[in-house]
């Protein structure tokens, strides 16, 4: 652990060091959190159960970087990261990669902008080539610590956002039309009819534990044959997503909403409650059961029992897509931040990796790629 010390602030002088190791990672538990509920978009995938059950779960390949801030004795600042290799050349990311979603350096409420730039120079002194951070906002108090255009942006997820406001038939009824409303209601009864139907959300640890099973049996077969780049249910996402759940049971953070019909999960909507908002994680269903709309009855319920819980905001994160829309008020993008290069070899990597993800959104939202997007499932089936 190497440190430095900044100027008094505060009338206590600033400490920040970098912890390269699970124990002490580990050890930051007792005010980490605190730091994650004063962001400006507080995420649950920074939250301290979850950073460190990825690290435990993914990080063999990687060297720990934390950059934490101290005034005495209480942590104020902090800025999780590690450095992985990646053809031949040392990368900086957030600790979570890709799932580090609204990933941001952590301040305390009393801090000032002083502290994220001496938590940013002590990254800096790291000697990585240079950074590749996935899940910023617009908000991101990390880029604002920093020059423009050290890290360039690149919007990765439209990350649709809704807003929960008055109760939920108000919400629902405002939303859905009555021949949705009665379609919903019609398919209900049709899936009762093969075997009684319940639908749970699942809270604590005895019923999160439960339907983390039943997630991963959902999961299983509607990917079953299929391209899966979740790794939901991988091997190692089946140990990292129920240490993590887990984990995050003892802030009552996980929600697991199962529909089951005749004790069969047909679907799952797997979301965090945090600082008044839903965080979407992954939803599912069986293929098998698809023409009763089993997905939208867990997507609802979720939100239904998210409303009686007082939350106001859902973030339901991804990209745009049609059976969010009508859920959608406004998007609030992810970005992908590329840059920070500190040796000649970085700035030509960080440059070939802007060029590649600009050429794969412009294939991608060409109209030859959307209309052979749109035939892949028609192919598909033969």
């Amino acid at each position: 652990m190497q440190a430095i010390a900044t100027p008094t602030a505060a009338g206590v002088k600033l400490r920040v060091e970098t912890v390269t190791s699970e124990a002490g990672l580990a050890a930051l538990a007792g005010g980490w959190d605190e730091l994650v509920r004063a962001m400006p978009r507080p995420s649950p995938f920074l939250l301290h159960g979850w950073l460190l059950e990825w690290w435990r779960h993914y990080g063999d390949r990687g060297e720990l970087a934390v950059h934490v801030a101290y005034r005495g004795d209480r942590l104020v600042g902090a800025l999780p990261l590690y450095t992985r290799q990646r053809l031949g050349l040392r990368v900086t990311e957030f600790i979570g990669s890709l799932g580090a979603l609204l990933g941001d350096v952590l301040v305390g409420r009393r801090e000032d902008a002083a502290t994220a730039a001496a938590l940013l120079e002590q990254a800096e002194s790291s000697g990585d080539d240079f950074a590749n951070l996935f899940g910023l906002t617009a908000s991101s108090r990390l880029v604002g610590a920093l020059p423009p255009g050290a890290l360039r942006l690149i919007e990765r997820l439209e990350a649709p956002v809704m807003e929960l406001h008055g109760t939920w038939d108000e919400v629902y009824r405002e939303r859905f039309s009555s021949k949705a409303r009665s379609e919903r209601r019609r398919r209900l009864r049709k899936v009762s009819e093969l075997a009684p139907v319940e639908v749970v959300v699942a809270r604590t640890r005895a019923q999160l534990d439960r339907a983390l099973e039943d997630a991963y049996r959902v999961h299983q077969a509607r990917w079953e044959g299929r391209h899966d780049v979740s790794g939901f249910v991988t091997s190692t996402g089946l140990r990292f997503h129920r240490a993590a759940v887990l984990a995050l049971a003892e802030l009552d953070v996980p929600r697991i909403t199962v529909v089951r019909c005749g004790g069969r999960p047909i679907a799952f909507a797997f979301a965090l409650h945090f600082e008044g908002a839903m965080y979407g994680v992954a939803m599912a269903f069986d293929p098998a059961y698809a023409q009763f709309g089993p997905g939208l009855e867990a997507k609802l319920t979720a939100l239904e029992a998210a409303a009686a819980e007082g939350i106001t905001r859902v973030e339901l994160l991804g990209t745009d897509a049609p059976h969010k829309r009508p859920l959608t008020d406004r998007f609030d993008p992810v970005y992908q931040g590329i840059g920070l290069a500190r040796t000649v070899r970085g700035r030509v990597a960080s440059e070939g990796l802007l060029a590649a993800i600009h050429a794969r959104r412009r294939l991608k939202h060409s109209e030859v790629a959307r209309r052979l997007y749109d035939r892949l499932p028609r192919l598909a089936r033969g």
